[in-house]
């Protein structure tokens, strides 16, 4: 990916941040249970910046679980939307390479869905310098998950129609854990952990959030309608009654500064 087509992608979120929010899958209360086995400390009383915060999905589930969130989020269309849906949340504008964040001032410092967007040769100095002796660096991502028939051939559709460098990467385990630190001038001692869990939602619901990812928001209208059209007939011959499960593997890598 050119750092152009990068950028655009980025860029793209905030066109969609209400479908994003309305369509985009949340995460599993068993996720933050790891995050603390991991990470050795509760978030209840921590203090936790949410980066790439988006539309608030990780963010209100770190505040229903006892922690002093502030976000942190680039962009203009999601900030919008976070801000109508967590109006009593402290939200700050900037992003991972260069957090507006005071030096050892978080316990938690997150990264839902978003840490692929940073460059971790600034990104992880930047998580070091905000963090607090102990504190812990989380970064998790919504994954397919592995060994669901229709799952993985929706994702070979995906990957002849967007070609298979554009397509969305759902590596798991040691090659993602590998890769997310990759660049990084001192890679911090890390673990990580994978936590399955799933959701039945509509078929409208399901191809909303498919449309909500970086890769059909740049396509054009047109052309992801076009994907999107012929998927809801491969989707209702596995799922006649109009609802589909959703099978997720979450990867969550922690590392924790000495």
């Amino acid at each position: 990916m050119t750092a152009t087509s990068r950028s655009a992608r980025a860029r793209s979120f905030n066109a969609a941040a209400a479908q994003y929010a309305a369509n985009r899958p949340s995460y599993p209360p068993a996720l933050f249970d790891a995050l603390e086995d991991l990470a050795a400390r509760p978030l209840t009383g921590s203090r936790v910046a949410d980066v790439g915060a988006g539309t608030g999905i990780a963010t209100a589930l770190l505040r229903d679980r006892g922690a002093r969130v502030v976000a942190v989020e680039p962009g203009d269309g999601m900030a919008a939307q976070f801000r109508r849906a967590l109006p009593d949340v402290p939200l700050l504008r900037g992003d991972g390479n260069a957090l507006p964040l005071a030096t050892a001032s978080t316990d938690f410092l997150t990264y839902a869905q978003a840490w692929h967007w940073t460059d971790p040769a600034r990104s992880v100095p930047e998580a070091l310098r905000v963090l607090r002796p102990g504190g812990a660096l989380a970064l998790w991502w919504n994954t397919d998950a592995q060994g669901v028939p229709w799952i993985a051939q929706q994702a070979d559709r995906i990957k002849r129609y967007v070609g298979a460098e554009h397509a969305p990467k759902n590596a798991i385990g040691g090659i993602r854990t590998e890769l997310a630190f990759k660049g990084a001038p001192g890679i911090p001692a890390h673990t990580h952990r994978v936590v399955r869990w799933s959701r039945t939602v509509p078929v409208d619901t399901h191809l909303a959030n498919i449309g909500s990812h970086s890769v059909f928001l740049v396509l054009g209208e047109e052309r992801a309608n076009a994907f999107l059209t012929e998927e809801r007939k491969h989707l209702l011959d596995v799922f006649p009654d109009g609802l589909v499960e959703e099978v997720y593997d979450v990867l969550l890598i922690v590392a924790t500064r000495p």
